[in-house]
């Protein structure tokens, strides 16, 4: 059953009764309660993608961490050591077009101090020997793998024939004078780790030694005065 909603009058001063107007009402705005369930499920599907994401970062640091702390506690890794031990000159010949051909031969020392790792030395190395940064003679490094606990000395020949103008014997000859000749031995060479057998990843040393001779004189004892060396591993 419907109930009316009675008419309120008003009375007039003729005597007249006349209906009032109804009071105006706001109306209430409707939302659509299917959007607020999508945006609310929305929300939280992308919170639980960063929560599975972070969970995922956190177990993949942790286990490089585990396996980087097992690596070092079970091989106890250390670097490897590189030196100049000698230097002799076969031939060091000015020509008249004022070019240099020299003949040297460098021992290298690599020193392996671990008991479990090993590295095997690649075949696209060099060997560099620089006068005033200019390259009298160069060669390359043999490919051998180099054992636990080993030392290793390595007698390199290096050849070359460089341009080497009149500046250049003037200071050469100046330094020769004076019995302190400064050469600058650079090494490049590629190498493998190797543990239990198995070559890993290869990186890059490089070696730079900084000598002062006392003479380039051929087929005589070298005096090496002082000696700088530095490396750095690239990967």
């Amino acid at each position: 059953m419907t109930t009316a909603i009675p008419t309120q009058y008003v009375m007039l001063q003729g005597g007249g009764v006349q209906p009032t107007t109804a009071p105006y009402r706001r109306s209430i705005p409707q939302y659509n309660s299917n959007y607020q369930k999508r945006s609310s499920t929305s929300g939280k599907c992308c919170f639980r993608w960063v929560c599975c994401f972070c969970c995922c970062l956190f177990i993949i640091i942790l286990t490089l961490a585990i396996v980087a702390f097992y690596f070092y506690t079970m091989y106890h890794p250390k670097m490897p050591t590189y030196n100049i031990e000698d230097l002799q000159v076969k031939a060091f010949d000015f020509q008249p077009d004022f070019s240099l051909d020299t003949e040297f031969v460098v021992s290298v020392k690599a020193d392996n101090p671990n008991s479990k790792i090993g590295f095997i030395y690649g075949k696209d190395s060099s060997i560099v020997v620089t006068y005033s940064d200019n390259n009298i003679c160069e060669g390359k490094l043999p490919n051998f793998h180099q054992g636990h606990k080993n030392t290793t000395i390595m007698n390199i020949d290096l050849k070359g024939k460089s341009a080497f103008g009149s500046g250049l014997q003037e200071a050469l000859a100046e330094s020769r004078k004076n019995q302190r000749i400064p050469l600058v031995v650079s090494v490049k060479v590629p190498i493998n780790v190797v543990i239990a057998g198995i070559p890993l990843r290869q990186f890059k040393v490089f070696v730079n030694c900084s000598l002062v001779v006392d003479n380039l004189a051929p087929n005589k004892k070298i005096g090496i005065i002082s000696r700088n060396t530095t490396f750095d591993f690239k990967l």
